[in-house]
């Protein structure tokens, strides 16, 4: 009897430690996204880690374009992501991913590693999608600075477009934001052509086929919007940052061009005040 009840109490011991080795991170809002875009599918996923008690109480895992789209929820909620055709639990990816956030949150296992050679793992009911890259995705969140508390009420993936394509560009543009604990966490700025012929503006000035990198001295439209979308950071509340009558700005040093992403953040970040 005293061998069965040494040998719980110890089990019981490595037990307790297991659970409080895994999350190793104070409470606080943790953000991580991945460096790039996917050559294949154009998505940059990102992963929101709530920790609170010692414990992660919430995790939202989603994703943004370089295609000009909503983040990865809402086009794969209203059918424009195409998983649930593909997999082989007739799911769309909003739902797969919600699975995995809930086993995460009940299990609390960070270190989590049963992967196949895809990143795929049969370990999570109602999750057939590649979660190695979640996993890592969580652990880098976890193992960065908390997000500070910021200035505004909502958080969330906050999208918004112009009415119209321009007649004389074909160029519509718009801004996808992402807000962490109520603080600016990403801008990206990009634009939709009128029709197939051209992918979204960030990729074709990636690819050099916009053409403005030969014309204006301050470089290539990503370069330029990679200035105005740093300058939204700073400064948190894009409506601080002034605009000339023609769109430009004196207040960015690294735009010369219109910066009609100031004027949609705003638009955008309506919803989260």
């Amino acid at each position: 009897m005293k061998r069965f009840i040494a040998v719980t109490i110890i089990l019981a011991i490595a037990l307790a430690g297991t659970v409080s080795a895994q999350v190793k991170a104070k409470d606080g809002v943790y953000f991580a996204q991945e460096n790039a875009f996917s050559a294949q599918s154009g998505w940059k996923e990102e992963v929101v880690v709530t920790v609170a008690g010692g414990k992660i109480t919430k995790v939202v895992w989603n994703g943004v374009s370089n295609l000009g789209l909503a983040d990865k929820k809402t086009v794969a909620a209203a059918g424009g992501y195409g998983m649930k055709k593909a997999s082989k639990l007739g799911l769309e990816w909003d739902q797969e991913a919600a699975n995995v956030e809930a086993w995460l949150v009940k299990t609390q296992d960070v270190g989590f590693s049963k992967f196949n050679a895809k990143g795929e793992t049969d370990a999570i009911s109602g999750a057939s999608l590649t979660v190695k890259n979640f996993f890592e995705l969580v652990n880098k969140a976890l193992a960065s600075p908390a997000v500070p508390k910021g200035m505004y009420k909502k958080d969330g993936w906050f999208f918004a477009q112009q009415a119209e394509f321009d007649k004389a560009s074909g160029w519509k543009d718009n801004v996808l934001l992402t807000v962490v604990n109520g603080s600016l966490v990403d801008v990206l700025w990009n634009g939709v052509y009128k029709d197939s012929t051209k992918k979204s503006k960030l990729v074709e000035a990636l690819a050099g086929r916009y053409g403005m990198g030969k014309v204006a001295k301050k470089g290539e439209w990503n370069l330029q919007a990679a200035a105005v979308q740093e300058a939204i950071l700073k400064a948190q509340d894009p409506s601080t940052i002034v605009l000339k009558k023609d769109g430009t700005t004196d207040a960015i040093s690294g735009a010369s061009i219109h910066a009609t992403a100031v004027v949609l953040s705003v638009e955008a970040l309506k919803a989260a005040r």
